[in-house]
């Protein structure tokens, strides 16, 4: 498995999980494959038999999947290749730069009268930079809750608070695994404040909202993809390490059409260094916010990974020799603020299309519903992906 190919699985991986939290989720959407591509992997370092070889999808295309009936040493040595490869992409992405600050973080949280096997927790450490932390949900489910939030507020810079609701938790949990990832970007080429004015952003043909749209006139990686009848311009941040893709149909009501053609490999094709070409563009793009908070239980279920959160059928016994072991909870938290300067995130942003563009300018004007995805180029990884449909 190399950085590709977990590149490519990353973007199958944000792609499926995108049209699964759109049949629940109206608005915006914003998320990170990277993000929960590692937390899959600290419970996959847990499970064994059929829940691990579940687990082991998301970081496999189906070709590479190879044989179900492999013999538990292939699948051992299978695994092993997975927690390698994203032990080195959290080390790419988390390199300290002055360009931009990118923190992810994992954290599992188990019940402590409940024995986790030290062999486990010392992986979880080498690989994931991530600790088990002891609390007691038999007796304190409420204190305990209000120590996963505090953790949570710390690694966001205090962006997100509050990930787990009162009553969320209680004394029959065991086992909560939290990711929450981070960044703060700037643009290489910032916006000026004093071209930012308001402008109708159009939620569908017949209904807009007021929104600040900022706009520069400069040279970026461009292409005009007409088989999906959109545009895609890249935004790239300080030192080139990062980039934002935007795509932005022609059509104010064309995302939807898009997302149900569009297949993870044109994805990695087109965001690839080298497919787009600079051009001259006028982009207007808002300036925007969006928070998220997804329970992904049942998205990951739907797409085949429901075995690690049945309480009948989950295998934890790598995690702890005690049965009955399951991850009730898979929390995900995500925040984004887009602006002149770059982005604030504790996950990214977006563009679109104009008529009265300056000549000799191809023009992208965000001001209808788009696809956003943010990639680290070292690690050809998806750190985030979202849409931005309503202001």
């Amino acid at each position: 498995m190399t950085m590709a190919s977990f590149g490519a699985a990353n973007t199958r991986l944000g792609l499926g999980l995108f049209k699964e939290l759109k049949k629940s989720n109206d608005g915006n959407v914003f998320f990170s494959p990277v993000g929960i591509s590692t937390a899959i992997g600290m419970i996959l370092l847990g499970t064994r038999g059929s829940t691990a070889r579940q687990l082991q999808q998301v970081f496999y295309s189906e070709e590479d999947a190879g044989n179900p009936r492999a013999t538990a040493e292939e699948q051992t040595e299978k695994t092993e290749t997975i927690h390698l490869q994203l032990q080195k992409v959290l080390t790419e992405i988390n390199q300290p730069t002055d360009g931009y600050e990118l923190n992810i973080a994992n954290r599992l949280f188990g019940e402590k009268t409940y024995l986790f096997l030290q062999k486990y927790l010392d992986y979880v450490e080498k690989y994931y930079h991530a600790s088990l932390e002891p609390v007691d949900f038999v007796n304190a489910a409420d204190d305990s809750r209000k120590k996963i939030n505090s953790w949570v507020e710390r690694e966001t810079h205090e962006k997100i608070k509050d990930q787990f609701p009162a009553d969320s938790l209680g004394s029959s949990t065991r086992l909560v695994l939290v990711n929450t990832v981070y960044f703060k970007g700037q643009w290489a080429q910032g916006f000026k404040k004093e071209d930012t004015q308001e402008e109708q952003f159009w939620l569908n043909k017949s209904t807009s909202k007021p929104v600040l749209m900022m706009k520069l006139c400069h040279s970026f990686p461009f292409a005009s993809l007409e088989d999906v009848q959109a545009k895609l311009l890249g935004i790239p941040y300080k030192n080139n390490d990062l980039c934002m893709f935007v795509l932005l149909p022609d059509a104010i009501d064309g995302l939807q059409k898009i997302v149900d053609q569009v297949s993870p490999e044109q994805l990695v094709e087109w965001t690839n260094p080298g497919h787009l070409e600079e051009h001259k563009v006028s982009l207007h793009l808002p300036r925007f916010e969006v928070e998220n908070t997804y329970s992904l239980e049942e998205p990951l279920g739907a797409m085949g990974l429901e075995d690690a959160f049945s309480e009948l059928r989950a295998d934890y016994s790598g995690m702890s020799a005690s049965s009955r072991l399951h991850a009730q909870k898979f929390l995900h938290r995500s925040f984004v603020a887009v602006t002149e300067e770059g982005t604030e995130a504790a996950a990214a942003t977006g563009v679109a299309f104009s008529i009265s563009a300056v000549s000799g300018y191809d023009s992208v004007h965000c001001n209808h519903p788009f696809l956003f995805l943010i990639r680290h180029r070292e690690s050809s990884s998806i750190l985030f992906f979202g849409q931005f449909s309503s202001p």
